[in-house]
C-alpha cells in the first residue's frame, strides 16, 4: 500500500506542473483513495494570486456538496485533501470522474472555479453474488446445451474493471465469454459431451473473474453440477379403458371410479400426477379427478337425457412431463326423472258438427326424454266424450271423433288428455285443450208453440201492433237469424196481407187495417220463420187473431114493426086477467156476448099501471083486471137496452086496443069526418083489390076454400090448447133464451136477409088468439090489403090491420055489404096460404143456412 501511495505522490506533482490555468479556471485530478493533507494544487500560483491576497481577501472554498472532500489552506495557498475520496461512491461506474468547487476573494470580490477530476485505483476484486453455483442437469441433455452462469461484478472502471473469465479444465464443460453493448463481461458454460448419472453423479467446477488492474485482481465461484436421472422411462395405467356406470340421479361428491398409473423410474422421476385430457374448451363435466390419488367423482347433476354416457381420455405425467394415457367411460343409467310431455303438432281447434266418425281432430306428438320403459308412453283420454285416441306414428297419436257430433247439444269440449309412462314410479302429465264445434244449417227455427192467438179489438187503428211471433234456431250466426214471412193465404176472398203485416226482423204482427167483428171475427193465417243458412231452412206456425167485438151497434127492433105508413096495434080484450100476454117485444143486437144481451124496460105508457113489460124477454103482460074503464086506444113506449160499455139502446111503440070486438076498435080508432077525398082514395083501393082478389078467385077459390078450413080448425086448435111450439131463430141473432128474449111457448117467423142489417121482410105471428098486426108495407114482399074499416089513429098513418077470428060468431065485416063478406073471405084465404109458404121458406132458408 505504500508503494502504491508513493507512485501517487509522485504522479500527483506531475499533474501539477501540468495543469494550466485560463479565465480564472483550474482543473486538477487525483487519485482516489489519498490521505487527508496530501497536496491537491497550488490555486495562488495557478489563479496568478499573490499569498497575501489570499489572506486579506479572505480566500474560501465554496463545495456544492455536503461533503468536504478538499480544504483550502491560505497560508500556502495550497488545495489539500480534507477527507478520504472514493470514486466508486462518487461517481460509481461514472467515467471520468469529477467534482467541482468555487474560490471566493472580497475586497474586491472575486470567484474562480475549480475542478478536481478523481482518477480509478483497482481497490476492488471482482466479486460473485453467490459462493456456489449448483446446477441439476439431466443425463440426458444433449450436447451443445448452454447453461448462463452468474456474472462477477467488479465496481472499478477502465482497465481495473472485470476483463475475463476462467473455467477450470474439466471434460465435460468448457467456458464461452460474451460481452455486452455496455462493455459489461458475462459467460456461459457449454456441455460439450453427455453426462452419464450412472459414471458421475456430481460435477465440481471453479469459475475465476480477473480484472485488468495493476497488481490484478480475481475472484472465484464453485459450480456444483448434479447429474439427474434420464426420465427415459413413462407412466403407465393399470388398465388401457376404465368403465363405469352410475345413475343419474347420483350426488355430487360420489366417487364414480380410481384410476392409477405406474412410472418404472424411481425417485422423483416415478412421481405421478392425474388429469383429464383433450376436454373441450368451456366445457363443464360434471367430473374432476384427484390429480394425486386418481379418484374420479361427481361434481355437478347428471342428466342421462343430455349425456348418456361420458368419454374421459386421463393422462397420468411424471415431473419431468412424460405422460402415459388411458380412457375412462362413464355410462349413465337412466332413472325414471322426466315426465311426459304432450305437443299438439297439428290442430285447429273446431271441428264442424257433420263431421263423420273417425274425422281426425288433432295430431298429437308424445315425448319423454327418459330410454327403455322409462320413455314408453301412453295416451288416454279422461272424459266420457264422442273421441278417442288412435296410434299413427311413433310417438304420435291421432284425436279422432267416434260418435257424429251435435254443435245445438254441446257447442264445445275441454278435452282432458293424459300421457303416462311405463317407469316405476309411473309419472303422468295432463294437458286440456278446447275444442270447439262448428255450426252447420241442420235446424229449423222451432216456434215455442204449434198455434199463437191474441185478441184484438174491433174498430182498432191500423198499424196497431196486435202480437209478436218468435221463433228460436238452435244453430248460431247466419243460420241461427231468423226473418218471418207471413204466407199468402185469403180471408173473405181478399189476400191476408191487406189485414196483417209481418215484421222480418222481429215478428211484429201488426193490423193493417180496422177490423169489424159484425163482417170478419177472427183471422187465421200461416207466419213461415226461415233462417239465414244456406240453404235456408224454415217452419210455419199457425196465428190466429179473435176480434173482440166492442158495443157499437145498437139493439134493432124486429116486432112489432115500425114504418112511417101504417100503425100496427096489438088487441087486448076486457075479459084479461092479471098477466094476460099482451104481445111480445123482439128484438135483437148484432154485437155478442154481453153487448147483445137485452133488457127491456117501459119507457112511457098511456096507463103505466095496467102494462108491464118484462125485463129479460120483452114481453108486455098486464098487471092487473082490464075494466070498461080503461081506454080503447093504449100508446105504450118500450126502450130495449143492450150490456154494452157504453149501452145502446133503441125504442119502439106499441099501440094496443083494448076491446072486445073490432068495430069498437072501429069506433075508437076511425075519425068519420074525413073528407071526400080520403074516402075516395080508400075507394079506389078497395076496387083494385077487390079486382086483383077477383081475380085470384077464378084461378084458386077450390084452394083457397080449402085452406080456410084448415086455418079455422088450427085456430081453434091453438086457442083450446098451449102446447108448445118449436121457436125457430134467425140465423145471424143471438139466442137470448136464458135471458127471456124469446120464450118456448111463442113461435116467431121473421123472414130476413142473410145480412140481418138489411131486412127486407118482417113479419110475425103469435101462437095465442092475440091479434097480431103487422105492416105488410115495410119490405113489399107481402101482400098489401087494406081494410075499408082501417082507422087513423094519426092523420099520416093507416091503420092496416090482419085478424084472426076471435071466436065462430065474431067476423071482420059482419057490418058491411055481402060482397064485402066474400072478399074477407077470400083475403083471409090468401094470407093464410102465404103464411105457410112463407114459413116453408123460412125452413128452408135455415136449413140451408145450418149446412
Amino acid at each position: 500500500m505504500s508503494v502504491c501511495l508513493s507512485v501517487l505522490n509522485v504522479f500527483s506533482i506531475f499533474l501539477l506542473c501540468v495543469v494550466a490555468a485560463a479565465s480564472g479556471q483550474i482543473r486538477y485530478s487525483i487519485p482516489e483513495e489519498m490521505r487527508k493533507g496530501l497536496f491537491v494544487g497550488d490555486v495562488a500560483k495557478d489563479l496568478g494570486l499573490d499569498v497575501k491576497r489570499l489572506v486579506s481577501g479572505r480566500a474560501r472554498l465554496v463545495i456544492n456538496d455536503n461533503n468536504q472532500y478538499v480544504a483550502l489552506d491560505q497560508n500556502k495557498g495550497h488545495i489539500v485533501v480534507n477527507e478520504r475520496i472514493d470514486r466508486e461512491k462518487l461517481c460509481a461506474k461514472k467515467s471520468p470522474c469529477s467534482f467541482s468547487l468555487e474560490i471566493v476573494l472580497e475586497d474586491p470580490l472575486e470567484l474562480f472555479s475549480v475542478t478536481i477530476e478523481i482518477q480509478d485505483v483497482n481497490d476492488h476484486s471482482p466479486s460473485f453474488p453467490k459462493k456456489e453455483i449448483n446446477l441439476e442437469i439431466s443425463e440426458s441433455t444433449p450436447t451443445g446445451t448452454v447453461f448462463l452462469l452468474d456474472s462477477a461484478s467488479d465496481p472499478d472502471v477502465g482497465i481495473n474493471s472485470l476483463q475475463s473469465y476462467s473455467l477450470k479444465a474439466n471434460d465435460y464443460f468448457v467456458l464461452k465469454q460474451h460481452t455486452r453493448t455496455d462493455g459489461s463481461k458475462y459467460a456461459e458454460m457449454m456441455l460439450q459431451s453427455g453426462l452419464d448419472r450412472e459414471k458421475q453423479n456430481k460435477h465440481t467446477l471453479i469459475l475465476t473473474a480477473v480484472d485488468g488492474g495493476e497488481p490484478q485482481r480475481s475472484g472465484t465461484v464453485k459450480i456444483n453440477v448434479s447429474v439427474l436421472d434420464a426420465n427415459d422411462n413413462a407412466p403407465v395405467f393399470t388398465l388401457p379403458l376404465y368403465k363405469v356406470s352410475v345413475l343419474e340421479n347420483a350426488l355430487p361428491g360420489t366417487t364414480v371410479a380410481r384410476v392409477s398409473a405406474v412410472d418404472a423410474d424411481e425417485g422423483y422421476n416415478g412421481n405421478v400426477t392425474y388429469s383429464f385430457t383433450h376436454l373441450e374448451e368451456g366445457s363443464s363435466y360434471p367430473f374432476q379427478i384427484d390429480s394425486y390419488t386418481g379418484e374420479v367423482k361427481i361434481t355437478g347433476e347428471l342428466d342421462y337425457e343430455v349425456f348418456p354416457n361420458y368419454e374421459i381420455n386421463l393422462q397420468a405425467r411424471d415431473p419431468w412431463g412424460v405422460v402415459g394415457v388411458s380412457k375412462l367411460i362413464i355410462e349413465i343409467t337412466d332413472v325414471n326423472d322426466n315426465t311426459p310431455f304432450i305437443t299438439m303438432a297439428s290442430y285447429s281447434g273446431k271441428i264442424s258438427e257433420d263431421s263423420t266418425p273417425g274425422t281426425v281432430v288433432a295430431l298429437i306428438s308424445v315425448q319423454d326424454k327418459d330410454s327403455g320403459k322409462n320413455g314408453q308412453v301412453h295416451l288416454n283420454i279422461i272424459e266420457n266424450i264422442p273421441f278417442k285416441i288412435k296410434s299413427s306414428l311413433r310417438n304420435y297419436y291421432a284425436l279422432v271423433t267416434e260418435e257424429n257430433l251435435d254443435r245445438e247439444k254441446r257447442s264445445q269440449y275441454n278435452i282432458t288428455l293424459t300421457a303416462t309412462d311405463e317407469g316405476k314410479p309411473p309419472l303422468s302429465v295432463k294437458k286440456t285443450f278446447n275444442l270447439k264445434i262448428s255450426d252447420i244449417n241442420d235446424n229449423p227455427p222451432v216456434f215455442p208453440r204449434a198455434l199463437f192467438s191474441a185478441f184484438i179489438t174491433e174498430n182498432n187503428s191500423p198499424g196497431v201492433s196486435v202480437l209478436s211471433v218468435n221463433a228460436k234456431d238452435s244453430d248460431e250466426n247466419q243460420n241461427a237469424r231468423v226473418s218471418y214471412i207471413l204466407e199468402n193465404s185469403d180471408v173473405s176472398g181478399s189476400p191476408i196481407s191487406e189485414y196483417v203485416s209481418v215484421n222480418a226482423e222481429n215478428g211484429d204482427i201488426r193490423a193493417v187495417r180496422s177490423y169489424d167483428y159484425e163482417q170478419i171475427k177472427e183471422l187465421t193465417f200461416v207466419v213461415k220463420a226461415q233462417d239465414g243458412g244456406s240453404p235456408p231452412l224454415s217452419s210455419n206456425v199457425t196465428v190466429k187473431i179473435m176480434i173482440q167485438d166492442q158495443n157499437d151497434n145498437a139493439p134493432q127492433v124486429l116486432y112489432p114493426v115500425q114504418t112511417g105508413g101504417s100503425l100496427v096495434a096489438e088487441m087486448v080484450p076486457r075479459s084479461a086477467d092479471v098477466g094476460y100476454l099482451v104481445t111480445k117485444v123482439v128484438a135483437v143486437d148484432v154485437d155478442s156476448g154481453q153487448n147483445a144481451w137485452l133488457s127491456y124496460k117501459l119507457q112511457k105508457a098511456t096507463d103505466r099501471a095496467l102494462f108491464e113489460v118484462g125485463l129479460q124477454n120483452g114481453e108486455v103482460r098486464t098487471i092487473r083486471q082490464v075494466t070498461d074503464k080503461d081506454a080503447v086506444k093504449q100508446r105504450l113506449t118500450v126502450i130495449v137496452e143492450d150490456n154494452g160499455q157504453p149501452s145502446r139502446s133503441a125504442t119502439v111503440i106499441v099501440n094496443v086496443a083494448v076491446a072486445d070486438s073490432f068495430p069498437e076498435v072501429l069506433s075508437e080508432f076511425t075519425d068519420f069526418t074525413h073528407d071526400k077525398e080520403y074516402n075516395e082514395n080508400l075507394t079506389f083501393y078497395l076496387v083494385l083489390a077487390l079486382a086483383v082478389v077477383s081475380f085470384l078467385f077464378i084461378t084458386c077459390v077450390v084452394v083457397i076454400i080449402s085452406v080456410k078450413i084448415y086455418r079455422w080448425r088450427q085456430s081453434r086448435i091453438l086457442y083450446h090448447s098451449n102446447l108448445p111450439v118449436i121457436p125457430y131463430y134467425p140465423p145471424r141473432y143471438s139466442d137470448t133464451l136464458g135471458t127471456g128474449t124469446l120464450p118456448h111457448v111463442y113461435n116467431y117467423e121473421v123472414c130476413r136477409t142473410t145480412d140481418s142489417r138489411k131486412s127486407d121482410c118482417k113479419f110475425g105471428r103469435a101462437g095465442s088468439q092475440n091479434v097480431l098486426i103487422m105492416d105488410p108495407s115495410s119490405t113489399g114482399t107481402m101482400q098489401r090489403i087494406q081494410s075499408e074499416k082501417s082507422i087513423l089513429d094519426e092523420p099520416d098513418s093507416p091503420l092496416e090491420v090482419s085478424l084472426s077470428p076471435l071466436t065462430e060468431n065474431h067476423s071482420v065485416f059482419s057490418d058491411i055489404p055481402f060482397f064485402a063478406l066474400a072478399l074477407e073471405t077470400i083475403y083471409l084465404g090468401i094470407c093464410s096460404l102465404m103464411k105457410k109458404l112463407h114459413l116453408y121458406i123460412v125452413h128452408v132458408k135455415y136449413l140451408l143456412f145450418r149446412v
